[in-house]
């Protein structure tokens, strides 16, 4: 999966640019003064880290853009990680610095390589394939570059050539992709304005309140708190945040939180499974990785084969219970994060437990779980989701009695922006020979499944002072763990 939290910290902060720079929230560039026409929006996206300079003091508004550096600046913006990973391309290798951005925007039929099977990553980007691509990321609608061209106008975020035509052969220059990229994420920047607000929609937060924000992601300022059935009209997506116009206020929310029905004003309960029944109760399990994305390696395994071995087994224990459990795979396909996080939401979930490796150049070892402590942001059940990590850690300790790491907070996207408690266990490190000695076992496996198994009635017994769930320890001739939380 990830290196340990040190690692991905770093990995987040220090997020490489198109041209190998890392991008500084200070960041002035002696090309790019106070009368350039896309001042505004090229320190935007600085700031931002979408993209940087060609060096610390030259931005370069001019050099065109190649169809490598595209797809790493809009992979940047739907938040995705980046890591170098193995491409469907012969001339996109997994040491290509853009590989894994290539790929995932392949996933998502967001771009395409050519018949011959390269994807050629160095072309140059016209204006009219740069409209497709935008139109694709911001999920605007339309297939064709035709459409594409007319709905950017439309909406204000690009405007035709001196000729009168959109110049769709020409080739996109830094600036104008930074203008065109600035003006999707951030409606303040279209000129003129011609958002239409006209999808009826609903929010679905539950019991609780969501965070109405001023830009399309949680580094933004909330601007107000929309209530469940709350009324709004919807314009577009950007990334995961819809553009919705609440009352005379216009901004984003994450669309996870809007549907086209009214819903169901529920009761208040601390977490989603209070007060329903056994058979009602619905566990997320989700293996990591998976597909195209293998994941971590080690001593001859990959992470994406153990997790789901492991998912598996945890699903099989649940079918012996009323408690229904749902995997977001079962085979080797590759959901996204944010598809994931959306399928526990369509099947109610009550928790989400996402079962990775860790990976540290073999000099690490141990397990450690992970929860979302922010509660500015979509996921509020942050109490329960401690909850849950602490009896997870507790349960995976006794299973294999590897190092103990501890329970930790992390900003993960599916512990983020999910609805409902949500962990991430870290079983151990598939590149330590020590924790393979036993993850690389079925008889290992099979008890780590198991662990994860009782870990959730140890949340439901101890947490939600569930009574209900001391028959179903007997099914794996278990008891309940002390309380911990």
């Amino acid at each position: 999966m990830r290196k340990v939290l040190v690692a991905l910290c770093f990995a987040l902060l220090f997020t490489m640019t198109v041209t190998g720079q890392a991008p500084q929230a200070k960041t002035t560039f002696s090309d790019i003064g106070s009368s350039h026409r896309a001042q505004a929006e090229i320190y935007y996206l600085v700031e931002k880290g979408i993209t940087g300079g060609v060096s610390s003091t030259q931005f370069a508004p001019d050099r065109e853009v190649t169809r490598g550096e595209a797809a790493a600046m809009l992979g940047r913006v739907l938040g995705l990680d980046g890591r170098k990973k193995s491409t469907k391309f012969s001339d996109v290798p997994a040491t290509h610095g853009f590989s894994g951005y290539i790929q995932d925007l392949v996933d998502r039929k967001i771009i395409s390589g050519y018949d011959d099977g390269t994807f050629k990553p160095n072309r140059t980007l016209t204006r009219g394939e740069m409209a497709l691509l935008i139109n694709r990321t911001f999920e605007f609608g339309g297939n064709s570059i035709s459409v594409a061209t007319k709905t950017l106008m439309d909406k204000g975020i690009a405007l035709g050539m001196t000729d009168g035509t959109f110049g769709e052969k020409n080739k996109i220059k830094r600036a104008d992709f930074a203008v065109f990229l600035a003006r999707s994420m951030n409606a303040d920047f279209r000129i003129p304005e011609n958002e239409r607000f006209t999808v009826k929609m609903y929010v679905d937060a539950g019991s609780d309140t969501l965070n109405f924000r001023s830009g399309p992601g949680t580094s933004y300022p909330s601007i107000d708190k929309l209530t469940t059935g709350t009324v709004v009209l919807y314009a577009h997506s950007e990334g995961d945040w819809a553009y919705i116009q609440a009352g005379t206020k216009t901004g984003y929310v994450h669309k996870n939180y809007l549907t086209k029905t009214k819903p169901v004003l529920p009761p208040s309960p601390s977490a989603p499974g209070t007060n329903k029944k056994l058979s009602d109760l619905v566990v997320i399990i989700d293996p990591g990785h998976g597909g195209s994305d293998p994941g971590s390696a080690g001593h001859g395994f990959l992470e994406k084969n153990i997790t789901l071995n492991i998912g598996l087994k945890m699903n099989a224990y649940f079918a012996k219970t009323p408690i229904q459990s749902k995997m977001t795979r079962t085979g080797d396909t590759y959901p996204s994060l944010g598809q994931r996080v959306t399928f526990a939401r369509q099947n109610k979930g009550d928790i989400f437990v996402s079962i990775h490796t860790n990976a540290f150049n073999g000099s690490a070892n141990g397990q450690e779980t992970f929860y979302y402590a922010r509660t500015a942001a979509t996921n509020p059940h942050v109490n329960a989701s401690k909850a849950l990590a602490i009896y997870v850690q507790n349960r995976m300790q006794e299973a294999w009695n590897l190092t103990d790491r501890g329970v930790k907070q992390g900003n993960l996207h599916v512990l983020r922006e999910n609805s409902m408690p949500a962990v991430l266990a870290e079983v151990g490190f598939i590149d330590s020979a020590k924790d393979m000695q036993v993850m690389g076992t079925e008889a290992g496996r099979e008890k780590m499944a198991k662990a994860l198994f009782l870990a959730t009635l140890d949340y439901y017994y101890h947490y939600e002072s569930r009574q209900d769930v001391l028959p179903l320890y007997d099914t794996v001739g278990g008891k309940p763990s002390a309380r911990r939380h």
